[in-house]
């Protein structure tokens, strides 16, 4: 797989489009980066048994910038609780790292139809604007320990930064909304590195044909993805404030479906 100029200009757009809706609508890159990478791996003539591999790996990669650009931000503004970050990162290391080894096993069918399933529910989260009520406190080390660990997993299987699912948590531990996305935003930093190194490290073999492809994450498309999504996504954060959000989230939502559904149908 080389990389030419017809590759790079769709690395740069999805960039760009994924810094945007970060932004924009406060969304993660997996949902949109997993099916793009697919169907631009499997364009290139990269093999199906490590496709979906590849566009997992390499959109966690992906993710590390735009995370800690993310957390950094949220500091800023003192919407980052500390200590609830630092007793749910060792199971979310942990949880990320081994899920990734068991995501080297997988069949990419099997991927594809677990991350259609999982962005069909995050779609419905989006079209009903899900926002769970406060029903409890937050609890105690050892469970935030293996609550980390199950938010790790899912998002090493599905290439996120977990704020799907630790928003949601939080704010049900009667976390405010503005310290929950904080908080969320300060996890998705561990659970992107984590997630990297695993990739890194478990990769069975893809293909020794592939320049600059290293265990399963490909790094022209991490950089050229990195760099563009770090200046759009302030662009969409700006904008945020002035188009119709509500609106544009149920057609991102329907969007996102479509993208899962299409790279499932490519990989069966």
């Amino acid at each position: 797989m080389q990389l030419d100029a017809d590759m790079v200009v769709s690395l740069l757009l999805l960039g760009s489009v994924v810094g945007f809706m970060a932004g924009l609508l406060g969304i993660g890159g997996g949902g949109i980066m997993v099916p793009v990478l697919t169907a631009i791996f499997l364009a290139r003539q990269v093999p199906v048994e490590h496709v979906v591999h590849m566009a997992l790996g390499t959109s966690m990669a992906s993710i590390i910038t735009t995370s800690a650009a993310s957390m950094r931000a949220h500091h800023k503004h003192h919407a980052v609780l500390w200590p609830v970050v630092m007793k749910i990162t060792p199971g979310v290391i942990l949880g990320t790292f081994i899920a990734t080894y068991f995501v080297t096993l997988i069949q990419p069918q099997y991927l594809a139809l677990f991350f259609s399933v999982f962005m069909a529910y995050v779609a419905v989260q989006m079209l009903i604007n899900f926002q769970p009520r406060a029903q409890r406190e937050l609890p105690g080390r050892v469970a935030l320990f293996l609550t980390g660990k199950g938010i790790g997993a899912i998002s090493a299987v599905v290439a996120i930064g977990g704020g799907t699912l630790t928003v949601p948590y939080l704010v049900w531990n009667n976390v405010g909304l503005k310290q929950a996305i904080g908080t969320s935003a300060a996890i998705g930093f561990p659970i992107a590195l984590a997630g990297t190194i695993g990739y890194l490290w478990h990769a069975r073999a893809a293909d020794s044909d592939l320049s600059y492809l290293f265990g399963y994450v490909y790094l022209p498309a991490v950089l050229l993805i990195s760099v563009v999504s770090y200046f759009t996504a302030p662009l969409g954060a700006l904008l945020a404030h002035r188009l119709p959000v509500s609106l544009l989230k149920k057609v991102f939502a329907f969007f996102l479906v479509y993208l899962s559904l299409k790279m499932l149908v490519s990989v069966v």
